[in-house]
């Protein structure tokens, strides 16, 4: 049978059955829709088509870009521009996904809602499963919970300075930063993705208009984004509980939590005040309490040490006015509380640094948590990179600041790893001979891996079989991401790091329950 010429009104024609089908897009949006499509391409008409629709991506839009890049409509290095060009025409309009958003929560609830909103953001391939999928995942274990260790494959390895450079620019441009709303239906540019099938919905934290959506990148089930309307900095302050509360009130089923507001210890977006949240599948939330304390003040609220690898106080509370008071409190003792013995100091040159991760979560029972995470970014002459972030020795793995994700036990590595992992196997298996004199060169690709190698050509020889070599690069890996995550302990795992704990909380009025 000879093969079906491609007809590109055929193809216009498929697109617009799935986005009435699949997207929610209305019969006399999708006749609009798609005239905008047929100018585009230079279409006279769409051509209705029968039978079961193909898949999206691979029976549908990687045939027109195909046609696309034929007809010089596009190049290979704007053709991801393009593409998501074409769905924007295709998906409903922002206000349109609002209402619908809206009506589903009034009718069937705040779940049902953020499920449509989520299945909406796959199927207009703002969220990229095809990508997603390729990110490789598995488990670590280790003495204080297992983490989760991702190489991340669809998303570029920032590292501290950067971060630090993109918190000081000036804040001009269109839009602003990545997290900006303008970024709704933006067409992108060299330095930022397009977000023409992006769609947030207004929600009010603290008094003042934020909006909701969900993160194309997926490190974890349903990781949604909730960001400041005004463009501004992060921070975190008083306000930040007040924030937090009144999100997983709108949204019990999520757990929300910012990233700390300084450099080393923040995520990679410092420009704009956000928080990152999504189902309650992250490690920290299986661990128990180290240490009960208690306060005279809020005999309400179970204050715990919890048993976990960074510094971490949990308050929990039916209460939601007790919460915010006492984080409040501990924040603010927290902001100014030194202990050279633990090598914390708030301020030096006028530079503050101590901050918090807080992460809030509705309980089964009723009762609200707040995870406040101690964290400090000073460094010194022999760490530069931070005190309490992972030495020079460890980058190799993991060189970005330690963010909320991380603190919370999912640990994002750079994509780099998944090629140069590979090739570590292959020295370990011997099908690449071993050559510490290439390898010392600073342009090989394994150069930062060379005391990696050294140890585990060391430990296991040159002639392993291949799972083997794979299991012992895993293990490596593992023991490195415990070992970075003890790294941003503030209070270290030791008796005498957690007297120092101890001694913290005492300056808040917080006793150890005997």
């Amino acid at each position: 049978m000879p093969k079906k010429t491609f007809n590109i009104a055929d193809a216009l024609a498929m697109l617009g059955d799935y986005a009435e089908n699949f997207l929610g897009l209305q019969p006399m949006d999708r006749i609009y829709a798609e005239n905008q499509l047929c100018e585009l391409f230079g279409v006279v008409e769409p051509k209705r088509v029968s039978g079961a629709l193909p898949d999206l991506q691979k029976g549908i839009l990687d045939p027109i870009i195909k046609y696309a890049l034929a007809n010089k409509l596009c190049t290979p290095d704007t053709a991801l521009h393009f593409e998501t060009k074409i769905m924007g025409y295709v998906t409903p309009a922002p206000g349109l996904v609002i209402a619908a958003f809206d009506n589903i929560a009034a009718y069937e609830g705040a779940s049902a809602a953020c499920e449509y909103l989520n299945k909406l953001s796959v199927r207009s391939n703002y969220i990229r499963l095809a990508d997603i999928s390729k990110n490789i995942k598995w488990t670590a274990p280790g003495e204080m919970g297992d983490l989760t260790i991702t190489i991340n494959l669809s998303k570029p390895e920032k590292d501290n300075k950067q971060v630090r450079l993109q918190r000081a620019e000036p804040q001009s441009g269109y839009p602003k930063c990545p997290l900006c709303i303008e970024n709704v239906g933006y067409a992108g540019s060299p330095h930022q993705s397009p977000r023409q099938t992006l769609r947030t919905i207004p929600i009010v934290l603290g008094g003042e208009e934020w909006h909701f959506q969900f993160s194309p990148f997926v490190y974890y089930d349903n990781h949604c984004i909730a960001l400041a309307k005004e463009h501004r900095p992060m921070l975190i302050d008083d306000q930040t509980f007040t924030r937090l509360i009144d999100f997983i009130e709108l949204f019990p089923d999520y757990f929300i939590g910012s990233n700390a507001d300084l450099p080393i210890v923040g995520g990679s977006i410092l420009s704009h005040d956000h928080f990152q949240g999504g189902k309650k599948v992250l490690p920290i939330f299986s661990r128990g309490a180290r240490q009960t304390c208690s306060h005279p003040d809020y005999p309400d609220v179970t204050i715990e040490i919890l048993d976990w690898y960074n510094s971490v106080i949990k308050l929990t509370a039916s209460e939601r006015d007790d919460l915010e008071e006492l984080a409040g409190d501990i924040l603010s003792a927290w902001q100014d509380y030194s202990d050279p013995a633990s090598e914390i100091l708030a301020f030096s040159g006028g530079e503050r640094h101590n901050t918090i991760t807080p992460v809030a979560a509705a309980n089964s029972n009723g009762t609200i948590s707040l995870y406040i995470i101690l964290r400090n970014n000073r460094t010194d002459e022999k760490r530069p990179d931070g005190i309490f972030h992972p030495t020079e020795d460890m980058h190799n793995i993991k060189k970005e600041g330690i963010g909320i994700i991380e603190a919370m036990g999912i640990f994002i590595l750079p994509g780099r790893l998944f090629a140069e992992t590979r090739d570590m196997v292959s020295i370990l298996t011997g099908e690449t001979p071993l050559n510490f004199a290439e390898i010392s060169k600073e342009k090989h690709p394994l150069f930062k891996h060379l005391p990696m190698i050294a140890q585990l050509t060391n430990d296991h020889g040159t002639a392993m079989a291949d799972s083997d070599a794979e299991s012992a690069v895993v293990n490596y890996i593992n023991k490195t991401a415990v070992k970075i995550l003890n790294c941003t302990a503030v209070f270290k795992n030791t008796h005498e790091g957690q007297e120092s704990f101890l001694r913290f909380l005492s300056s808040v009025g917080i006793q150890q329950v005997k």
